[in-house]
């Protein structure tokens, strides 16, 4: 399994191409911007991008998007349905923020209407990737249709920001819930099991066991 990180966006996104290893099949998960680094790790390793997998619809996971799918038209977007309107929302998103509107530009979240949807998440749905299989896992609180991209073999999740080091996602955006995000990392994340490596949206990768034993929101030590 072939893994590149890449930060990007002012709120130090975490973007990543994973590849088999074999047959050099790729995907780019949550393009928060454009990153010529993306383009770079594609063409270095020799890989055939077969899609732009997104974990959910906010601005900093797929900023990028048009960029991308404009030098990759092959690759299809895939997104759970629950976040479409979130996705064609994009170029609305700085507002939920509360950035004023005159300030967009400046901090480079000025953004065009997103290209569309090539396909949704389907439920209980295998994706291939090569010899890869990543089972998705519809985890809705963080955005409601944000979805866990789970390698088994490999021990590999991709949590996007439901789960973080010592944290969790935050649910104070449009459409967020607590209670959502809650069952969703004790019933679906944590399940996977204490050895699976947690690649975050945001910050450094952690493993779930450690979360389970550290994370205060997980712990106790932070009442909800």
């Amino acid at each position: 399994m072939i893994i590149e990180e890449f930060i990007v966006t002012p709120f130090q996104q975490n973007a990543r191409i994973i590849a088999c290893e074999k047959t050099r099949q790729a995907i780019c998960i949550d393009p928060g911007e454009p990153a010529p680094e993306i383009i770079e790790a594609i063409e270095r390793h020799g890989l055939n991008l077969q899609a732009i997998a997104l974990t959910h619809a906010h601005m900093d996971h797929i900023g990028g998007v048009s960029w991308l799918k404009s030098l990759k038209p092959e690759a299809e977007i895939i997104l759970h349905e629950a976040d479409a309107a979130s996705y064609h929302a994009l170029p609305e998103q700085p507002a939920w923020l509360g950035i004023p509107r005159a300030q967009w530009a400046m901090y480079g979240v000025e953004f065009e209407k997103p290209p569309a949807i090539d396909r949704y998440w389907s439920k209980g749905e295998i994706y291939a990737v090569g010899e890869l299989a990543f089972k998705i896992l519809h985890c809705p609180g963080h955005a409601p249709g944000h979805v866990v991209l789970f390698e088994e073999k490999e021990r590999v999740a991709i949590v996007g920001d439901c789960l973080f080091a010592g944290s969790i996602g935050r649910t104070d955006l449009p459409f967020g819930s607590m209670e959502d995000l809650m069952d969703s990392i004790v019933n679906k994340i944590l399940p996977l099991g204490d050895d699976v490596r947690a690649l975050t949206g945001h910050g450094a990768n952690t493993t779930i066991g450690h979360e389970r034993l550290t994370n205060p929101f997980l712990t106790g030590a932070y009442a909800l």
